[in-house]
Formats: C-alpha cells, structure tokens, sequence
C-alpha cells in the first residue's frame, strides 16, 4: 500500500461512505493519515465492572446488549436501560429521561460509560452514565501495533474523530489500523530538517502519524500534536519568509529622515503625540532610509492615532525630491476597505495638510476629488476640494502633480499609473488579499514602501504567525484627554432601565448603534437559535415596542455593496438615529454624534470583537456609552465580559480570548485556513518563536530551500491551505 493510493480503491467503501470521504476532502492513503483525531478517550481509569460498589463514580468499558427503551411505571418516565460486560463480569445500565441514549448505540457495541454505581431491588446498576464509543479493544505496543481483543492495558488512550453523516470515528481508526499493518510507513522521509526535530526534541514523521492515531498514553499523542502543531507554524513562517525575501530583493527610494520635518508637522496636531505614536513614526522613518523596501504592519485600537502615524509618514515622502532631480515629487497612495472611509482619510489628511502647498486627490468608484480648490464649489464656505474628472485625476496623479492619492480598490486599476510612487498605507489589510496587496505595491518598477495598518486587536504569537512577512509596530495607549467608554454588563433584568438612559441620549441628539449577532430570525425548528437576537427583528422590534419616535435603520453582511454605503450615509449625516447592525460595522466608519452603542448576545462574540464594536463611539467628542448585553446566566460568562471593563487595550482583549476560548474563537481566524491544531499552536509563543526564528535561518541560508525539495513541496501544499486577506 502506498500514500499516494486511492481510498476507493483499497478498500470496501458504500456509496454513503464514498460520499463522507469526498466531504472531508479525503482521497488518498495520505490524506486519511493527516486526518487526525480531535481527541482522546483515556482507559487508565477504566475498573472492572466485578470491583464496582455503590455509591462510588466509575469508568467501564465493554459490550453493550439488552437494549431498549420504556415507559416508568408510575411516573411514564422515558428509561433507556441496558446491560454492559467486560471480561470480569456484566453491570446494568439505566438512562432516567434520557431514553435516547440507548437508540444511539447497537447491541454488541464497544462503549466507554462514566456514572453513578447505584443500589436498586435487583442489585447494582450505573445511573444515567455518560456515554462514549469506542473501536473495538485495540492496540497494546507500537511495535506489534495489535494484541488479542478485549484485554485492557491500564494508560492506553483512544483516539476519537470528528464523524459526518456516512462514517463514524470507529471505522477511522479501523481503517488506520489497517494502513499500519500494510507497513505503508517503512520508507516514510521526514520533511522536517533532522536538526531542527532533534533541537525542539520532536517526534519524526513516522512515529508522529503512529502517535497521533494510537497513542500508548496522553503523553504520546500530545508529543504527536506538538510535533504538527511546530510543523504548520512552520511552513506558514517559510512562506511568509519567502515572501519578504523576495520583495527585499527589490529597490525602493531612500527616504530621509528629515527629524526638523516631523517635529514642525507634529507641533500642528490638536493633540500632543503618544509615546508609541512617536516611536512608530521613528521605526517608519528608519526603514525608509534603507535600500530596500519597508514591508511594516502597524496594530492599533480605534482611536489610538493610526491615520496621523501615516499622515507624518506621507509628508516626509512627499518632500522628498525623486533621485537625481531638484524638482518634482515622491507620491504616496493611501488604500482604505470602503468608499466612506476613503472619504473620511481624504478629509482626515485635508485636516493635516491644509496649511501645506501638496495636492491630495481621493478615487472611488463614485467619483474623484482633488484638495486643494482654486475656486469654493457647491458645497459651500470653508470647503476647499473639488470635484473633478477621473481622466483629470489620472493625469494629475501621472505626471506627479498629486503627490498624495487616497483610495478603494479604484487605485489598483491598470489605469491609476503613478510618477514616482515611493509609499503605500494599506487600512485594514486584513481586508485585501495578498495579490491585491502586491499589485499596488509592485505598480512601478521600483517597490514602494509599504505600510499596512489594522485595528483588529491580534495576539502577539498569531500576528508574528500570519503575517510573518511584515515588521511589527504597536501604538497600545490612547491620545490623552480622550474620554474613556463607559461600559456596562447588562442583564436581563436591567434591559429596561437600560433603555431609558439611551433615550436621554437620544433626547439630546446623538445616535445609536444596536449591535446583533443574526441578520435574520432563525428557523423556529433549530431551538438552540431561538434566543439569538437578529438585527432585521431587532429593528421591527424597537420601531414598534421601544424608540417608535425615531428613524431607524438596518446594515448587514446580505445587503449590496451600493445599500450598505448609502445606509452609512444616512447614519453618519444623521437621517437614521439608530442603526441595527451586525458586526459589519466594526471596522471603521467615523460617526461622531454616535455615543451609545447596545450588543446583544454579547457572550456569542470574542472580547476583542465586542472591543472592536465598543470602538465605533469612541471617536465622539461627548461621553461615550457601550452596554453589553449577556443572556447567558453563567458566572464563567459575566466574568469573562467583566474583562471589557479592566482591560487597557484590545491586545490584552485578544490575549485573553486566546486564553479562555481557545485560538478558534479569535476574530477572524476562520478566514485563514489555518487548521485547529495550527491554531492551537498560536496558544504557545514559545513554539510560535522557535518557528520563526527556523525559518528566518533557513531562509537566509537557503532562500529557495534548493537543499530540502521535500520541505518545500510540503511548503507549497500548505500554502494553498492558507488565505492570507
């Protein structure tokens, strides 16, 4: 049996089966042995049903018979009720009101039961015992892989697989069983280098894939998992190496730094620069000043000053002269997610720049703009930009007249050609892919600086994983004299009380945004969504229980691109006083009359989402409330919620989701591809650095891996696994 052998071809599948497989994406030996379990059923505490006594809480493991379910006598309560056996002896089984449990196994089955040892009339029996399938007895030692069925070995763990409608976990790991005996692992090479396994003390390959699947104790599987774990960071570290070198390969303008430039400019701003604002506009300058090309990514909260970081940044570019000539310009291109928010960076830099002699232009697919203006147009007194054509703007921006164009996507259109086009800020990176990224930071020959700014709160270890390929800057501390959100757990029974106080606010001429986690109202049949809040029902709701004086407005992921901006336009000019949204809005419109934000079903979101969200009415000049509504009565949860309230930023936010919910929970990981067990990985900053610091070496010594084809084959899979956006 070989890796590269079809499953279909091997072995006896049924159709329901072949269509499982083809479900999951596995069609080869290969792909069914890195199909690995999610977790493992551990036997050491399994005791023979003859040494069982009343009252204690016991393991068994054995066969189950006798099953049925009834009716109690007196009360008609559903029972499920069996019997168990291993080698010592037999024990029965009683499901009180849980009859279920008894259809969802078959007779002659291998479980595993956890209860009560209960004393009833007619003897012993395990009460409502928690119930787990189990392969067949299986094996002893890694060496003869199998030994007789039914003998239990105390410390043996099992593996138990995510199932789908057609295969279950037992036939995963009979089927595994099998490809083990067929001795398909033999000639196995490990692509990871044998320094770098024997350095962090890994498994190799082979015995990792034994491990994995038959684990002799938890020790075993764990030591497995870690060695795949190390592995994805890995090869998502090689990529992203690559890609840095590759783009350093480039030349880009030396930019220099002009300290008296920045010190003037940042004595003009309203606010006294922060430490890290400073810091960060410092690092900027420095790469530019090298011979290749800044690739930086810079992480920080709404509010904490991220546009005039990029502002600075532009303004030392754009006054510099291009190489070899006394005259003319270095141009930046700024590129934001949305046409609103383009439209709020132009008007944000106008800010910056207004006493300054430098053209800025804006391109959307709306229209174009260019500042300043010759003339005072239409829109009135103190408005100092005009409207003008797109071929205008095209041969402004052509032939270096505006050196500062901020954008959509319009701006990597083959259209939009730039002079010498030095710098690029990209907002929100997160939101473009990586093609999209590099077509507007490859327009010219030679490679622009680029500078990428998110306000997704990231941990450290999963920002130095997925974007491996970008320096990191941080600006953890807010502007001084920003008033901090007031923010409250509410619950149920304050809901009212609640909406009272957001009636002042309204009274008084600010907005609010409601916050939901459903767009539309779940299926009546799926119960477990029925208390979920939609924003569609939210809306109908407060319009005819609650604000039924005021206009409200509705914005969700399902409506076009066209309704979305013009429902933003209406909230931000102030025609809609509440906006019932999903968490489409929390990255970044500029709604300063906003000061109340409500989120329902508040525990459904990570803690740096609901900061996120909180973010949307910071930027306003009068107090600021966020109340966060929790349904769930756990105190585990209004604990965890407690954290919006003593956290100092959305990084010890995203920290701590990492901590309590696990790396799947973190906003936006879905989007990568990254695997479960790669995402647990992130929890360790400990491997997530050993990796980096592999792949920088090996990359540096080797840039195209020419000595480790295996590795970069392995490196090239991966990499179509990935979506770096």
């Amino acid at each position: 049996m070989r890796l590269s052998d079809k499953l279909e071809l091997i072995f006896r599948l049924d159709t329901n089966q072949k269509k499982a497989l083809k479900k999951l994406g596995l069609f080869s030996v290969a792909d069914l042995l890195f199909y690995f379990p999610t977790r493992y059923s551990d036997l050491s505490t399994v005791k023979k049903i003859a040494e069982l006594f009343p009252g204690e809480m016991a393991t068994v493991y054995g066969k189950v018979s006798k099953l049925k379910t009834k009716k109690a006598f007196r009360s008609h309560m559903p029972l499920g009720e069996g019997e168990i056996e291993d080698l010592s002896g037999k024990i029965k089984i009683i499901w009180f009101n849980q009859a279920y449990l008894a259809k969802m196994i078959k007779n002659g089955e291998s479980v595993k039961l956890t209860g009560k040892v209960t004393s009833g009339k007619g003897g012993i029996y395990l009460a409502n015992p928690e119930l787990e399938k189990m392969p067949n007895m299986p094996i002893d030692s890694h060496d003869t892989l199998f030994q007789k069925e039914g003998s239990v070995s105390q410390g043996l763990t099992y593996p138990i697989y995510a199932e789908t409608r057609g295969i279950t976990s037992k036939w995963f790991y009979h089927t595994i069983l099998k490809i083990f005996q067929e001795k398909t692992l033999s000639g196995l090479e490990d692509y990871i280098p044998k320094d770098i396994v024997q350095k962090y003390s890994l498994p190799t390959l082979k015995t990792a894939l034994v491990w994995i699947h038959t684990p002799k104790n938890l020790k075993d599987a764990e030591s497995a998992r870690k060695r795949f774990a190390f592995e994805e960071v890995f090869c998502i570290q090689l990529e992203r190496q690559h890609d840095k070198y590759e783009y350093r390969k480039n030349k880009s303008f030396q930019i220099k730094k002009e300290e008296k430039l920045v010190k003037d400019f940042l004595a003009r701003f309203p606010f006294t620069p922060t430490n890290s604002q400073t810091k960060s506009i410092q690092t900027i300058l420095e790469d530019m000043g090298k011979n290749f090309p800044m690739s930086r990514l810079l992480e920080g909260d709404v509010g904490s000053g991220k546009t005039a970081v990029a502002a600075t940044a532009s303004y030392v570019v754009v006054k510099e002269r291009p190489l070899g000539q006394n005259f003319g310009n270095l141009q930046v291109a700024y590129m934001a997610p949305t046409e609103i928010l383009a439209t709020q960076h132009f008007e944000s830099f106008i800010e910056y720049f207004k006493h300054l002699p430098v053209n800025i232009g804006l391109i959307t697919r709306s229209g174009c703009r260019k500042f300043p203006s010759k003339t005072v147009g239409p829109q009135g007194v103190g408005v100092n930009w005009t409207n003008i054509s797109r071929a205008q703007l095209l041969k402004w921006v052509a032939n270096g007249e505006i050196p500062i164009l901020i954008g959509t996507h319009a701006l990597i259109q083959k259209s939009v050609k730039f002079k010498h086009l030095a710098f690029v800020v990209i907002d929100e990176q997160h939101r473009f892919g990586t093609m999209q990224r590099q077509k507007l930071a490859r327009k010219d020959g030679i490679a622009p600086h680029l500078l990428s700014m998110t306000a997704t709160p990231i941990p450290r270890t999963l920002a130095l994983t997925i974007y491996g390929d970008l320096d990191l800057s941080l600006l953890d501390e807010m502007p001084s004299g920003r008033k901090q959100i007031i923010t409250e757990i509410i619950t149920p029974n304050k809901r009212d009380e609640t909406y009272e106080k957001v009636r002042e606010e309204l009274k008084g001429g600010r907005q609010l945004y409601v916050i939901c986690p459903r767009i539309f109202e779940p299926d009546p049949e799926k119960e477990l969504a029925l208390n979920v809040k939609s924003a569609v029902a939210e809306a109908k709701r407060l319009k005819k229980e609650v604000f039924s004086e005021y206009e409200i407005g509705v914005l969700h992921s399902k409506m076009s691109k066209e309704k979305k901006e013009k429902m933003m336009q209406d909230f931000t000019e102030g025609r809609v006083h509440i906006l019932c949204a999903t968490s489409v809005v929390e990255v970044g419109v500029n709604v300063p009359n906003a000061t109340v934000i409500i989120i329902e079903g508040a525990e459904r979101f990570g803690l740096a989402q609901l900061h996120q969200l909180r973010g949307r009415v910071i930027r306003s000049t009068h107090q600021a409330y966020c109340y966060v509504f929790a349904d769930a009565k756990t105190e585990k949860t209004i604990e965890r919620l407690k954290a919006l309230k003593t956290a100092k930023n959305g990084f010890e936010l995203a920290e701590l989701d990492l901590t309590l919910r696990g790396a799947g929970e973190l906003s936006g990981t879905k989007q990568w591809g990254i695997t479960d067990l790669g995402m647990e990985a992130i929890k360790n900053i400990k491997m997530v650095e050993a990796a980096r610091a592999e792949a920088i070496r090996l990359i540096a010594e080797d840039p195209e891996l020419s000595s480790y084809p295996l590795l970069k084959q392995k490196v090239h899979e991966k990499a179509g696994e990935f979506h770096f956006e």
